[in-house]
């Protein structure tokens, strides 16, 4: 029963994460940015070598605030 329930509040844990967070994978490191909205939309997103324009079109990261994360210095993805 112990068990059951523990098992239980670790898959809520992990599905109330995929809904709450946009987990960005890049060339050497991987971003967390939080959702603007909760839902299964672009929870993992792989941005190696991906171009800047195709991660300012996707309205999902825009809303959550991708922006902010390329103008941070320390990111670098290819213009």
């Amino acid at each position: 029963m112990k068990k059951g329930i523990l098992l239980a509040v670790i898959i809520g844990a992990l599905v109330f994460g995929t809904l709450n967070y946009h987990f960005i994978l890049l060339d050497d490191s991987i971003k967390i940015l939080k959702k603007a909205d909760l839902s299964f939309e672009n929870t993992f997103v792989d941005a190696r070598g991906v171009k800047l324009l195709k991660l300012l079109t996707d309205r999902a990261l825009v809303k959550s605030g991708i922006k902010n994360l390329i103008d941070d210095e320390s990111l670098s993805i290819p213009r």
